[in-house]
């Protein structure tokens, strides 16, 4: 969301922008070359692949002019033509195309393209979590249109995140345990997270970055009536009432509930919503079970959205990629006190 990242320059983040057509939503910048993370210095920053998202009204319009302006940026799906892409970006994985390991303003970056549409409804329901697990945490919101649909959605998206991590938190617990958990709801199922991503990757986008987190959440934490929060001493006291928790569970997104209904109703019962989450309430492994929810959401679109990305890379890019994705994984390895 909308926070000022560590030692940038807005005029730069213009430049890139410029080199893009300017039918943009939304567009931002996160990940580590972004916001420092624990164990990396700011010369580290510095040579760290910068990651866009750009979400476009009319995502054919948008690629055709993209394809006239940077063709190179595309793999050999670019002879498919504009409207074949978008289909691509649609049809597969979360709903976006990235084109990766491009030169832009001495860095390389990563941009990825989503409908304004793909985009709202995943910050509303939680479809793939992909972006919207993006936008839990700290980014840099370099432009954004009028669209009250997607500031709405955008807000909506926070608060869920705060109230899905209460559902896994216990009743007392500091700002940093919410946030860690927030950070690492769309990390969980991942399975990059196995295999190409440093495990400490969650510790080390929070630490560093608190002042960004509660920037973030302060509001949504002072006015929600689920939880007592003090901020002087940086806890919360979490309602863990059944009542709480069943309400709590009624305001999650709603891809989230379903994936918790098929976790628990019997196949044949065909229970409503509210009823099977009226028992989730009550059972004590209720953080468990919106734990599993989230993470059958994460893992299917990480594992089809990184397969799309073969083909959206190309084989070159991907082999290059996934080789500097293993040298940070390794360097966290190295980092951890024996």
């Amino acid at each position: 969301m909308t926070l000022p990242a560590l030692q940038n320059s807005s005029v730069f983040y213009r430049k890139i922008l410029s080199r893009f057509p300017q039918d943009i939503s939304l567009a931002f910048a996160y990940g580590s070359a972004v916001f420092r993370q624990t164990g990396s210095s700011q010369g580290q920053m510095g040579k760290n692949m910068l990651d866009f998202v750009f979400a476009v009204d009319d995502p054919v319009t948008w690629h055709t002019m993209n394809l006239i302006e940077n063709r190179k940026h595309y793999s050999f799906l670019k002879y498919l033509g504009p409207k074949h892409i978008s289909n691509i970006q649609n049809d597969y994985g979360a709903g976006v195309y990235f084109n990766t390991l491009v030169a832009a303003e001495d860095r390389v970056i990563k941009y990825g393209v989503i409908s304004t549409d793909a985009l709202i409804d995943d910050l509303l329901h939680w479809k793939t979590l992909y972006v919207a697990g993006r936008l839990h945490k700290p980014v840099r919101i370099l432009l954004q249109n009028e669209n009250v649909k997607l500031r709405a959605a955008l807000v909506s998206n926070l608060k869920s995140a705060v109230i899905a991590s209460f559902l896994m938190l216990p009743e007392s617990c500091s700002e940093e345990d919410l946030f860690l958990q927030i950070a690492g709801l769309s990390y969980s199922g991942d399975f990059r997270m196995v295999f190409g991503e440093d495990k400490s990757k969650v510790s080390n986008i929070v630490k560093d970055n608190m002042p960004h987190f509660r920037k973030l959440y302060n509001n949504i934490l002072q006015e929600c009536p689920q939880v007592v929060y003090k901020p002087q001493q940086g806890r919360l006291e979490v309602d863990k009432s059944p009542e709480g928790q069943f309400t709590q569970l009624m305001a999650l997104p709603r891809t989230l509930q379903q994936q918790i209904t098929r976790l628990v109703d019997r196949p044949g019962k065909n229970r409503d919503v509210e009823e099977i989450l009226l028992q989730v309430a009550q059972d004590p492994d209720c953080g468990s079970v919106v734990q599993q929810g989230i993470s059958s959401i994460v893992k299917s679109s990480s594992i089809t959205q990184s397969a799309k990305g073969i083909a959206t890379a190309g084989l070159v890019k991907t082999v290059s990629y996934s080789a500097k994705k293993l040298q940070k994984m390794w360097r966290g390895w190295r980092r951890k006190p024996s």
